[in-house]
């Protein structure tokens, strides 16, 4: 009797113990299909684009990137929980995986949490220029808030340490800190055998948020610098950005707007046609017609100094979900370009090289894209 009643105690003991662990598996795949017009070409063999086509190809993570995780937390007791997240990206159309990024190129991070006093985690982690995803009409899909940044708004971030805050009276706090891992504070790396920088600049930032059931802002302000210099030295790369955003919620509609100043310092004599400052903002509206069809417009804009011009991107777009997991999504855009200027609907690099996938300066680009996206 006492042997059984020993056996019924460990049991309940081990449910109990491992009711106080939890490690969750979960995941994003997206695949469709892309028509895209104002593709460069080249005639010469150069590489650079001397003329432009169309093409239609099979693309994954137009509307989400593809991702697959594993998250868990471990009660400490006290209202503390020990949590850890690894997440990476793939491909869903090859299989292939994030490459030189490593497995776990967008989280893997370590930490503690408490509902008193919020959330301190270390290790490779989204940078908190993503923040911009909770703002933008179109969550950050590939044809959106980082087209004409190229790229500027969801760049991941390694030696990391971060915090979030707890919710207080509507507002909460959330920061991040990367450490250069050099001798020199700010980055300025020693280079390699082919002259490529051993390490990162240092990168960090901080945003504060209050929402409210009418309406929600935030305001972000974060830098990357350069690891070769530690400067602040290109307007899409290595810059400090300034971000002031807003959701508007009216039942059905949700109306979203944004504001980014991007600014660079330590450039002694940039070239016409590269910018040392950027104005970005955009500014869209989501219908919920129905608790599973949304339909979604929204405008981005950006206007660069130095000659570098000023784009447009103009789209609609929706989503349709067929169960709690699974949608299909719908995207239409086109972006106009000035006379100087060649954005992308991509968050395509500088440059006028077929390499890039930028459209000609001066010329437009239009796509349309259809897909399927699940989640588990």
């Amino acid at each position: 009797m006492k042997k059984a009643l020993a056996a019924a105690a460990l049991l309940t003991f081990g449910v109990a113990a491992h009711a106080q662990s939890s490690v969750t598996l979960y995941g994003r795949l997206d695949a469709g299909l892309e028509y895209m017009t104002g593709v460069p070409t080249s005639a010469t063999g150069s590489g650079t684009a001397t003329g432009s086509t169309h093409r239609f190809r099979a693309e994954s993570g137009d509307w989400g990137t593809s991702l697959w995780g594993l998250k868990g937390a471990e009660d400490l007791g006290g209202g503390y929980k020990a949590v850890f997240q690894l997440e990476g990206s793939f491909n869903t159309m090859t299989g292939a995986g994030p490459g030189g990024g490593g497995l776990f190129n967008r989280w893997a991070t370590v930490g503690f949490a408490s509902d008193q006093y919020g959330t301190f985690t270390m290790g490779r982690m989204l940078f908190i220029s993503n923040g911009v995803w909770d703002f933008d009409p179109f969550g950050q899909s590939n044809w959106s808030s980082a087209s004409l940044v190229r790229g500027r708004n969801w760049p991941q971030s390694s030696n990391n340490v971060a915090y979030q805050s707890p919710k207080i009276a509507g507002f909460d706090f959330y920061g991040q800190y990367a450490l250069s891992n050099t001798t020199n504070w700010n980055g300025n790396n020693p280079l390699d055998a082919n002259g490529n920088p051993t390490g990162q600049g240092r990168e960090a930032g901080a945003q504060v948020t209050y929402t409210s059931s009418l309406f929600q802002v935030r305001g972000i302000y974060d830098e990357i610098r350069n690891p070769s210099t530690g400067q602040l030295t290109n307007s899409y790369n290595y810059s400090r950005e300034y971000s002031a955003l807003v959701n508007v919620f009216l039942g059905q509609f949700k109306i979203q707007g944004a504001y980014q100043a991007v600014r660079t310092s330590g450039i002694t004599a940039a070239a016409v046609g590269t910018p040392t400052t950027l104005d970005h903002e955009w500014g869209g509206v989501t219908w919920q017609a129905t608790p599973a069809a949304a339909l979604i417009a929204a405008v981005y804009h950006v206007n660069g100094n130095n000659g570098a011009g000023n784009a447009t991107i103009y789209t609609v777009g929706g989503s349709y979900n067929l169960s709690k997991r699974t949608l299909l999504d719908l995207q239409v855009a086109t972006v106009q370009n000035s006379k100087t200027a060649n954005y992308g609907l991509n968050a395509n690099a500088a440059g006028t090289t077929v390499g890039t996938d930028n459209p000609l300066p001066g010329h437009s680009q239009t796509g349309v894209y259809a897909g399927i996206q699940h989640s588990f």
